[in-house]
């Protein structure tokens, strides 16, 4: 369960180097990019503040236009993934629905690792199916590493 978590307890409850290796196992077989932005308290929007993140992050500057954001505001108990035109060109809606279902599976049980891997994986599989690795000329587009919002 969420109970009453902030962006700090949600890291402290996250393996980061997991969620990280995660992103690059995901990122092997896709010429997608995965980014994990967990956001501090707000007022206003998730919608709003996940899209704003989504520019600040530079998901649209890939050149497939195939990023995607895992976007998670621990003290709202809410997430958001957004992909770019690219991928959610290909895969649709269902897609979307389907990996949130699963990972809200894993953090209601409070196990946010395995919910972030989960969903990883499950993005990294979409987008290797519309988006294959580039072999040596896939190049890593952007940062691997959780965004706290303040880089």
């Amino acid at each position: 369960m969420f109970g009453v978590l902030t962006r700090g307890g949600l890291m402290r409850r996250v393996d980061a180097a997991r969620v990280e290796a995660a992103l690059a196992a995901a990122e092997k077989q896709t010429s997608g990019e995965i980014r994990v932005s967990v956001a501090p308290f707000f007022w206003g929007s998730v919608e709003n503040a996940a899209a704003l993140a989504f520019e600040r992050l530079g998901m649209t500057r890939t050149r497939d236009r195939n990023g995607v954001l895992i976007f998670v505001v621990p003290s709202r108990h809410r997430f958001r993934l957004l992909g770019d035109e690219g991928i959610h060109a290909k895969v649709g809606q269902a897609f979307w629905d389907e990996v949130a279902a699963h990972m809200s599976e894993h953090f209601h049980a409070g196990d946010f690792t395995r919910g972030l891997e989960a969903g990883i994986a499950a993005i990294g599989r979409g987008l290797a199916e519309h988006f294959p690795h580039a072999g040596d000329a896939d190049v890593n587009e952007l940062p691997d590493h959780i965004d706290f919002g303040d880089t």
